[in-house]
């Protein structure tokens, strides 16, 4: 009897021990929280080399305050750490601050432009290794040291790390403007056949007020008050090797995304009878493929629809509500956007880029061709450019 009482009592026993061990396993580990008050939240890390050879991180950190420019908005700081590699930086910012740095929450990395030509690998080799490290953080290179941009007061945001991400939404990537890059994807084109890749180039400037008098933040007290600034990522910066070998206009920046196809809200200028207009861009198709038959040849291919955005001067009334665009204007428009792939093609052969990954292409569809030709690509090639542009019925 009593053994068959034990028995009918074991389940409740046994549930009574379980729901124990996972109170406590919560309550253990602050139900998994991080403690804000030992952690560094790194949102951005700017990297530059110092004049003795050194690496340079800069790193802003997210902190428990209130915002002193809005309420419930994010403060942050930025810590300025040298050392020998690149985690020796990170090192030293636990050792100089007690926080434990966290790169989980990293969106947005950030090269000086004399780093950037240098072997730009070696500053993201730590990045690269660290698992807690997301692989879709934003990439990129800006004009100067990367110190610079990271501690600068934006005009837009609480912090220039925050202002510089929303120059890289869907809808500014769409407008074929800026092209964003990731460190996964920017290190598959460093290390694969092509050994090249690309990164937005960050430019900063000052915001002036409308009287032409730049805008300043206070920092607090009796304290110098600092220029605010604004953010641009028209131009992109192209690698080879790992090493940062031109710039790309705004122009060929917009050309290089209609060759990806992701331009689907995008503006550009042509011309009517001499005259200024600004038309849309609806619709957008874009290849490119390589034909080694005979002499080796590249054929790019853009394939827009667009629609009148604006002109440079008056229209009749009639025309206003019409969003045809005449033969003449497509025309125009269609030797303008040949310029700008024309134009695009120069720069990275010249400067040894092999940005369409030509010899990726090669090497999947024949690594004997590949071979023989891997030391020639891209400068040996011929392009041949084929433009459509149509306009909205």
């Amino acid at each position: 009897m009593n053994a068959r009482k034990f028995l009918k009592t074991v389940p409740m026993k046994v549930y009574a021990l379980l729901t124990a061990l996972v109170i406590l396993s919560f309550f253990s580990n602050d139900f998994g929280l991080v403690d804000i008050q030992k952690t560094a939240i790194i949102l951005a890390a700017g990297i530059d080399r110092t004049e003795d050879g050194q690496f340079s991180l800069t790193s802003q950190i997210a902190v428990p305050k209130g915002s002193d420019r809005a309420m419930g908005g994010t403060t942050t700081v930025d810590i300025h750490t040298v050392g020998k590699t690149v985690s020796d930086c990170v090192s030293l910012t636990f050792a100089e601050t007690g926080w434990v740095p966290k790169l989980v929450f990293c969106n947005l990395i950030v090269l000086g432009e004399d780093a950037a030509k240098e072997d730009t690998l070696s500053f993201l080799d730590y990045f690269l290794r660290n698992e807690y490290m997301n692989d879709s953080c934003l990439l990129t290179v800006c004009e100067g040291k990367a110190q610079d941009l990271i501690t600068s007061e934006s005009a837009t945001d609480d912090s220039s790390s925050m202002a510089i991400v929303k120059l890289f939404s869907d809808a500014a990537e769409k407008s074929g403007q800026v092209v964003p890059n990731t460190l996964k994807d920017f290190a598959i084109g460093c290390f694969g056949k092509s050994r090249s890749g690309y990164l937005p180039y960050i430019r900063a400037q000052t915001q002036r007020g409308a009287d032409g008098t730049p805008s300043h933040a206070a920092n607090g007290g009796d304290e110098e008050e600092e220029e605010q600034k604004v953010y641009s990522a028209e131009q992109t910066a192209i690698f080879s090797e790992g090493r940062m070998v031109g710039l790309l206009p705004r122009e060929q920046t917009l050309a290089y995304s209609l060759l990806k196809g992701k331009v689907e809200a995008g503006t550009f200028n042509a011309e009517d009878g001499g005259k200024p207009v600004t038309l849309a861009i609806l619709q957008n198709g874009g290849g490119v493929s390589l034909d080694m038959k005979g002499a080796p040849k590249v054929r790019v291919s853009i394939d827009v629809v667009v629609r009148f955005c604006c002109r440079g001067n008056s229209a009749p009334m009639e025309e206003i509500s019409s969003d045809t665009v005449p033969e003449d204007v497509l025309k125009s428009a269609k030797e303008l956007l040949t310029g700008h792939v024309r134009g695009l093609w120069k720069t990275c052969t010249e400067a040894g880029c092999d940005l369409l990954n030509l010899k990726r292409d090669l090497f999947r569809s024949s690594k004997q061709t590949y071979e023989a030709w891997k030391d020639y690509l891209p400068a040996a090639a011929e392009i041949v450019i084929e433009a459509e542009v149509k306009s909205t019925k």
